[in-house]
């Protein structure tokens, strides 16, 4: 039909840079660390951020961990090399020992993380990205409420948490993996992610294929719960936002706020009542003084830094 538009959902690529952008704000010149394992997920991250690198201005650095706990990992993080290297971007791996035992996830997951800081702090204090998309937060809350987690544990995986970056957050697995397939990005499987002895596999695979036919939007919906209870956690003052009858989008804009220290920034809502984060980020309900209008809501600078890690 002749002057009609098409709408798409946006991509991989601009779901990550939005998250960059107005969520991270990554400065220009900063180093990006983005860990990589070989598999879906970390592969579609370090192309999105490969191609991304040039338009926001940050360096980038792939590093891989092996744990020496299965013979493939060796090959995956070679497919991952070889990957990095055909997108121009050094690529650097770390060996741990991490022996067979109880909680094994648990300490695997330590022992790669303490690799990945050693390896930021060598590239002058880098920032980490991680590869966790919107799916893995909707398991994360579902694990945490089978655990008997209050609202502060709800609180998981934010875009950014001190140095840590996921900028895959917004988007879902089936954005990445369509992101994989168009692009032809070469990964690897492992089964250990299939292995219904973890609980986590069981929640990915049994219980949110159940809710999401309860609930088509149940991941939409518990990365929202977990966004509106981090926003809580931030400023510890439930009746004050609980009071003030904030929307979605202006808990989004509180949270981002948050996030960036965005101190005597001001969210205004119905009625023209004013919710004020002050010098110390404390947020105070207010009405609107008489003669002001409404002013534009302000977007994070690129150079302001997060300062809180919620994480």
């Amino acid at each position: 039909m002749s002057g009609s538009r098409r709408s798409h959902p946006p991509t991989l690529i601009k779901l990550a840079e939005r998250t960059l952008r107005e969520e991270c704000a990554v400065p220009r010149g900063a180093t990006i660390l983005c860990a990589v394992s070989g598999g879906p997920d970390s592969m579609a991250l370090l192309d999105v951020l490969a191609g991304l690198a040039p338009k926001l201005g940050y360096e980038l650095v792939a590093h891989g961990v092996d744990h020496g706990l299965r013979p493939e990992a060796a090959a995956e993080l070679d497919l991952a090399e070889r990957h990095a290297r055909a997108r121009s971007v050094r690529f650097e791996r770390t060996h741990v020992s991490v022996t067979a035992g109880g909680n094994l996830q648990a300490r695997a997951r330590t022992a790669r993380y303490t690799a990945l800081e050693a390896a930021a702090e060598r590239a002058g204090g880098a920032f980490i990205a991680t590869a966790h998309h919107a799916d893995d937060r909707a398991e994360t809350v579902l694990l945490r409420l089978l655990r008997g987690a209050g609202p502060r544990g709800l609180a998981v995986l934010p875009p950014i948490a001190g140095k840590r970056l996921r900028p895959l957050l917004r988007a879902g697995r089936s954005d990445v993996l369509l992101h994989l397939g168009r692009h032809a990005v070469p990964f690897a499987e492992d089964p250990s992610n299939r292995d219904r002895r973890h609980l986590r596999v069981r929640v990915r695979e049994e219980l949110l294929p159940l809710l999401r036919e309860l609930s088509p939007g149940i991941v939409a919906h518990l990365n929202a719960l977990s966004d509106m209870l981090a926003t809580q956690a931030f400023c510890d003052t439930d009746v004050v936002v609980g009071n003030a009858g904030l929307g979605r989008a202006q808990r989004r804009q509180l949270e981002r706020a948050l996030m960036l220290s965005q101190r005597n920034s001001e969210i205004w809502l119905a009625g023209g009542a004013v919710l004020a984060l002050d010098a110390t980020l404390t947020p105070r309900l207010t009405a609107c003084a008489p003669g002001r209008s409404k002013a534009a809501p302000t977007r994070p600078k690129a150079h302001e830094r997060p300062r809180k890690n919620v994480d």
